[in-house]
């Protein structure tokens, strides 16, 4: 697959590069960005963080304002961000922010006119790691991690992946979003009223029933204007009660939903991931 450098910038050492390519999954055209720290090489291949953000969000706004290169630079680790939808004007979309182009939920949609495009569980699984493998010096070896939709996303991909990704982390997740609007929202765009598909794609639930033992850590800001009605994090730390693995929810006071909370924290989850990609 052909990919296109659209940018690049030397950061501690390393490099940020940016790029566009045509996604076969997702029938339209992509954007990713890499950072690859000072270690990486095609002698020595780095194991690989995947970042999911949020609603309305690119593959900009953590490469951005995480504060995340410095660290990662340190302990050797690549981080991978890519856009939260399929875009362009043969896409869905919708009017409200929530639904649409910007608001994947990093789900394969099977209603129309979704289904058409809206295949990014298959994209952040399948197509873009073979994609990264291909072209950069990075290994097999992977996590992932996550803020607000994508929270959701590293949380319910990393447990129904569980041989892909050594560790999970989410910052502010949607943890149970078939309780909550954003969620009912978008999986009843997606899906139709099939629930037995949503609850396929509920951190929570999916939690509730995980037989494995993937580590996972979770940040959530006690002044998050969305807590209750949006990101439950109780039914998520409910559901780790009969969890046989690592499960930590930390609760910050004072911290709101926004990308100052993931830059105070973001040192903690690299240090996090790199005890299991390392290991």
């Amino acid at each position: 697959m052909t990919i296109e450098n659209v940018s690049q910038n030397k950061v501690f050492g390393g490099w940020h590069k940016q790029y566009t390519h045509h996604s076969n999954v997702l029938n339209c055209a992509m954007r990713f960005a890499i950072f690859l720290p000072p270690q990486a090489s095609d002698a020595n291949k780095v194991p690989v963080l995947y970042w999911l953000s949020g609603l309305t969000c690119t593959d900009e706004n953590f490469m951005q304002k995480a504060g995340a290169f410095r660290v990662a630079a340190e302990l050797g680790i690549a981080i991978v961000a890519m856009d939260t939808s399929p875009r362009g004007e043969a896409v869905a979309n919708d009017d409200g922010y929530d639904l649409g182009q910007g608001a994947g939920f990093y789900v394969n949609a099977t209603q129309a006119p979704w289904s058409e495009h809206f295949h990014m569980y298959d994209y952040v699984t399948k197509e873009l790691p073979s994609l990264i493998q291909t072209h950069f010096p990075v290994s097999e070896v992977a996590s992932i991690s996550g803020h607000s939709m994508g929270g959701h996303g590293a949380l319910t991909l990393g447990l129904k992946n569980t041989q892909q990704y050594r560790s999970i982390s989410a910052f502010s997740p949607i943890s149970n979003p078939t309780q909550c609007p954003w969620g009912q929202k978008a999986f009843t765009a997606y899906f139709g009223n099939n629930v037995t598909r949503w609850k396929e794609h509920d951190a929570s639930i999916l939690l509730s029933q995980s037989t494995g033992e993937t580590p996972i850590l979770v940040d959530q800001g006690e002044s998050d204007p969305f807590l209750i009605e949006q990101l439950k994090p109780l039914a998520l730390e409910a559901a780790a009660e009969s969890y046989s693995g690592r499960f930590e929810l930390r609760l910050h006071a004072g911290y709101d939903h926004s990308y100052y909370f993931i830059a105070s924290f973001i040192e903690d989850h690299l240090r996090f991931h790199a005890e299991y990609l390392f290991d």
